[in-house]
């Protein structure tokens, strides 16, 4: 399939689209321009380590995975 035959048929089923769902395309396509569509990962910041070690003494790691799941559960 040549470059104008793929283009020609990305077009053809963009026309058949409601005005609305073209305004979608055209704006996923200007993201993907714009490079939003890949945004380098970050690094994971950890601020929260160490946070639980006052309990290491008190409960071992699989009682405070329970702790934890009974806290959200509330």
């Amino acid at each position: 399939m040549s470059r104008n035959e793929g283009t020609k048929r990305i077009e053809d089923k963009i026309r058949k689209l409601s005005p609305d769902l073209r305004k979608e395309v055209e704006d996923f396509v200007q993201s993907l321009l714009e490079g939003r569509a890949r945004q380098p990962k970050k690094q994971l910041k950890l601020k929260w380590r160490g946070a639980l070690r006052d309990l290491k003494d008190k409960y071992t790691s699989v009682e405070l995975q329970h702790r934890i799941l009974q806290w959200w559960g509330d």
